[in-house]
Order: structure tokens, then C-alpha cells, then sequence
């Protein structure tokens, strides 16, 4: 993994988009280039116009590489201090403040002191790394302001075909024992099931099983998403499973490349997680993220026959 540092110009900024999806209304980012490689990220395509990929004279599509700010923290500290309205921060969004670039500069303690230091504020942490564990110390001492989750993406019978997708990232057994462990010691935890691959995460056995976990582990919420098709990351994951073997679930994954495919998809999807839902815990909780741009007319007419726990997302 080679990592470049960049100097960003924000610390904590505001996030229209995801107030819509009811996570935070601020945002703190360490970085512009997550250093866990998941294949399907998109976020690839969300930046690919920063100077920071132009500095680095790499392509925001290219793997084994990671842009890291290490001075975030200071910046964060700064706008804690000034800013007056103060609600949900999310840490992060579009890269992860646990990442192992991240985690060489400490980045998401210091960030949660920062934060936290200013009264007022509240947190929603999101990773896909276990070393959280080692600030739960920190986040003890402001239980109430601070919610707890992990990026479950799969369950355990899945761990060796997500390592391949999800390379960097922690096993999916000690993602789920890091949010167990936030919920024994007291700590405030929502569920991030995001994104749920077909063929990997999306059977109503395999979401009965997620939903069950976040039930043990006292979920606040259930936040789930299928995959996001922007970009080049469904492609490098077909061609990933591929060259290891994993034929059915390379298929599955190419299938949805096609428009309609991924449209029925998440119609089955949504289907699986609210009968999951009404079964193992409360629908109320659910908040399927959902852009209905990519749904065919007759997919988004019979989500819409039911939609409950369905956050209907973009334009109109």
C-alpha cells in the first residue's frame, strides 16, 4: 500500500445528503482515498475530480494506494471551537478514520477528542476496521454522545469471499465482535449493513442472520444499502471473484451490472430485509437508503406498495 499525504481545507462541514438519509448532519473526512481497497467502493467516482489525484499523479480508480491528511485533527479542533450550531458529525463518510493509513497518524481518536472536547456535539462513527476497540476507552467517557457502528457486510460464512472484495478491511468476525463489544460495555451502537452483494449478503437467511446481530448487539437503528453501480467497482469485484474461483458469486455480481438486473435486485432485497426486520426486530428501525433513479417504472411501483423502512433518497 503506498500512501500520499494531502492537505485538505476542511475539518467538519456540513452534509445535506446525508441529514437526508437521517445519519449526521456534518461530516469529518481524514482523507480522499480509503486505504481498505474495497473493489465496490464509489466514492472513486464522487471524487475523481480532486486535485489531490492529480498531485499524486495516480487515477481515483486505480488500486493499492491511499491519500491521507494527517493534519485533519487540527482542523476539526478549530471548527469544534467556532462553529455554533451544533448536532450528528459522522466519522466518517466517504473514507474511514480507522483505515491503516488512518490509523498510522491515530487519526480517529484524535479526531473523537477534538470533537467531543467541545460541548454540544455528537458523533456517529462508521468503519470497517476492529481497532475502534482500542477508543472505546474514550468513547465511554461521553457514552451519550456518541453512537457506534460497524460496516457489516456479510456474514461469517462469506468471511473468505469478502476478504477478496473488502481486502484491507477488518474480517467480518471481528467487525461483528467489535460491535458486540461496544454494546457489553454500554455504548450506544446502530447497524450498517451497506452494501449487501448479490449472492454474498443478500439471501433472507444470511439477512435474517445480520438482523439478529443487530438485535444482540441493541441496535438504535438498521441502516442498509444495496450496492452503489456508479463507477468502475462492480466490474474490478466481478473480475476479483473471478480470478479466485468464486464463479457463482462473480456472476451474481455481473448480472447487476446490466440496469434491470440491479433493479430487481434491490427489490428482493428490500423484501428480505423487511421481513427480517418485522420477524427479528422492529421495522420501525429500518432505514433501507434507497435512489430510485436506476429502478425500472415497475420496480419503484411495487417498492412503493410497500415501503416501510424504505428512506426514498434523491431528487423529488
Amino acid at each position: 500500500m503506498h500512501v500520499y499525504e494531502t492537505s485538505l481545507k476542511s475539518g467538519i462541514t456540513r452534509t445535506k445528503e446525508f441529514e437526508r438519509k437521517k445519519l449526521a448532519t456534518h461530516c469529518v473526512n481524514v482523507g480522499i482515498k480509503c486505504g481498505h481497497g474495497c473493489l465496490y467502493c464509489s466514492s472513486g467516482a464522487l471524487l475523481r475530480m480532486h486535485r489531490s489525484f492529480m498531485e499524486a499523479g495516480v487515477s481515483p480508480f486505480d488500486r493499492g494506494y491511499a491519500i491521507v491528511d494527517p493534519s485533519t485533527p487540527e482542523r476539526v479542533a478549530a471548527d469544534a471551537r467556532r462553529m455554533k450550531k451544533r448536532r450528528l458529525i459522522q466519522l466518517c463518510t466517504t473514507t474511514d478514520a480507522w483505515s491503516p493509513e488512518a490509523r498510522e497518524h491515530n487519526l480517529g481518536r484524535r479526531c473523537l477528542e477534538a470533537i467531543l472536547s467541545e460541548p454540544g456535539w455528537t458523533v456517529r462513527i462508521l468503519t470497517k476496521n476492529a481497532a475502534v476497540i482500542h477508543d472505546y476507552d474514550l468513547v465511554e467517557q461521553h457514552a451519550e454522545r456518541v453512537l457506534v457502528g460497524l460496516s457489516i457486510t456479510g456474514t461469517p460464512d462469506k468471511a473468505d469471499i469478502l476478504s477478496i472484495v473488502e481486502p484491507n478491511a477488518s474480517p467480518i468476525q471481528q467487525r461483528m465482535a467489535a460491535l458486540w463489544e461496544a454494546h457489553t460495555r454500554g455504548l450506544r451502537t446502530y447497524a450498517m449493513f451497506c452494501p449487501l452483494l448479490p449472492s454474498i449478503a443478500n439471501s433472507p437467511e444470511q439477512i435474517d442472520g445480520l438482523v439478529r446481530l443487530a438485535v444482540e448487539c441493541g441496535v438504535e437503528e438498521i441502516f442498509a444499502e444495496p450496492v452503489n453501480p456508479r463507477g468502475p467497482g462492480l466490474g474490478l469485484t466481478q473480475e476479483a471473484l473471478e480470478a479466485k474461483g468464486c464463479r457463482a458469486e462473480a456472476a451474481a455480481v455481473g448480472r447487476i451490472r446490466n440496469t434491470r438486473e440491479w433493479s430487481h435486485y434491490v427489490v428482493s432485497l428490500i423484501i428480505n430485509i423487511q421481513q427480517s426486520a418485522r420477524t427479528h426486530s422492529d421495522i420501525n428501525k429500518l432505514r433501507f437508503l434507497l435512489y430510485p433513479s436506476g429502478l425500472t417504472p415497475e420496480d419503484e411501483a411495487r417498492i412503493m406498495e410497500d415501503d416501510a423502512g424504505v428512506m426514498w433518497l434523491g431528487e423529488g
